[in-house]
């Protein structure tokens, strides 16, 4: 009886109307589909609907400014459109800013902490043109000498790597230009350890002398067992060496002058245009006194002269201890002293 009641009841549900109110949408059916969708719309923060696009010249400064953003990533992918610009312009065309605008934005990153952005660094320095760079390569190795002083090891690293680069694009002018040779040569001693006991007169004891060393024992030692970095300093160093002792080939010989420049010729060389630039920066006419560290040191026998007198024990020391540690560090070790020893070849000390 109960079932057929409530048979009676469901089918009268069917028939009756709902009520409808006013204001109400009418009820959907239960076996409503809904076929409706929404789309999706990318919107700009700034449009712009002009035909005209920025220029090259525009854009190649509008990456110079992000060098200096906190972002890695950002200064990593500037330096990256800086060298694609750069390497992708006509031959012979000048570069879209002056290379005395770039280099105070690009010396800076040589201290970078992000390997990315040192890397893509050598990459735009080595595209830029050597005869550009020559004036203003002082500039650049006083950040090369301060990360070749670096605490991190891979930024002394990536500092080696940039101080070959500018051996290879203008070996003359790194090792004459203001405190290139002392300097230079200081630092990549410091890094390898190799240090001389030095005598110094004490005026507390009343002109006595006392030696002291403050540095390691000469080679080496454990520095040497972590990573290339020793490695690549030795081979760096034995091509400052050959840039600063080793006079280019031709340089040396002896050729009659009378062959070169004959009669009524004379004295010819004294009297042509310099090929170097800024050729009397030497004289320091208008700067501030310079010491010893700090000169320049054009000719080969001034530099041979300095040599002798300040660092030739101590890298001699360093050879011998390095030939004695074998491998690829004796190796490389071997390749200074080859270097120092045909350098100074022809050195006659003064008496």
């Amino acid at each position: 009886m109960g079932s057929s009641a409530k048979k009676r009841t469901d089918k009268k549900k069917d028939f009756n109307k709902p009520k409808l109110k006013v204001g109400k949408s009418r009820p959907k059916p239960t076996n409503f589909t809904d076929t409706s969708f929404k789309s999706k719309s990318i919107v700009l923060a700034h449009q712009s609907i002009t035909t005209t696009a920025p220029t090259q010249s525009s854009q190649f400064s509008h990456h110079l400014s992000l060098l200096s953003s906190k972002s890695s990533t950002q200064r990593r992918d500037s330096l990256a459109y800086l060298t694609t610009a750069v390497a992708s312009r006509p031959a012979g065309s000048p570069l879209p800013q002056p290379i005395s605008v770039l280099l105070p934005k690009l010396n800076p990153l040589i201290l970078d902490g992000a390997n990315g952005v040192r890397s893509q660094l050598l990459l735009l320095l080595r595209a830029l043109p050597a005869k550009e760079i020559e004036p203003h390569i002082g500039q650049v190795l006083l950040y090369i000498r301060a990360g070749l002083t670096h605490l991190a090891a891979d930024i002394r690293s990536s500092a080696t790597e940039t101080l070959l680069w500018a051996l290879e694009t203008c070996p003359d002018e790194v090792v004459s230009c203001a405190g290139g040779w002392i300097k230079t040569l200081k630092c990549l001693l410091t890094v390898l350890h190799w240090h001389d006991p030095v005598q110094r007169t004490t005026a507390l004891t009343g002109g006595g002398t006392s030696n002291w060393t403050s540095s390691k024992a000469a080679g080496l030692g454990n520095a040497g067992a972590k990573g290339n970095l020793p490695v690549k300093t030795l081979n760096v160093l034995a091509a400052f060496l050959r840039a600063g002792l080793v006079p280019a080939p031709g340089e040396r010989e002896n050729t009659p002058f009378q062959s070169k420049w004959p009669f009524p010729l004379r004295h010819v060389e004294c009297h042509m245009l310099p090929k170097r630039s800024n050729a009397f920066a030497h004289l320091n006419l208008f700067g501030a006194p310079r010491d010893e560290e700090g000169e320049m040191y054009i000719e080969p026998e001034d530099r041979q002269r300095i040599f002798h007198r300040r660092f030739q024990r101590a890298v001699n020391m360093g050879v011998e201890a390095g030939k004695r540690e074998g491998g690829e560090v004796g190796r490389a070790t071997a390749a200074v002293g080859k270097t120092v020893e045909e350098g100074m070849n022809d050195f006659e000390v003064d008496t």
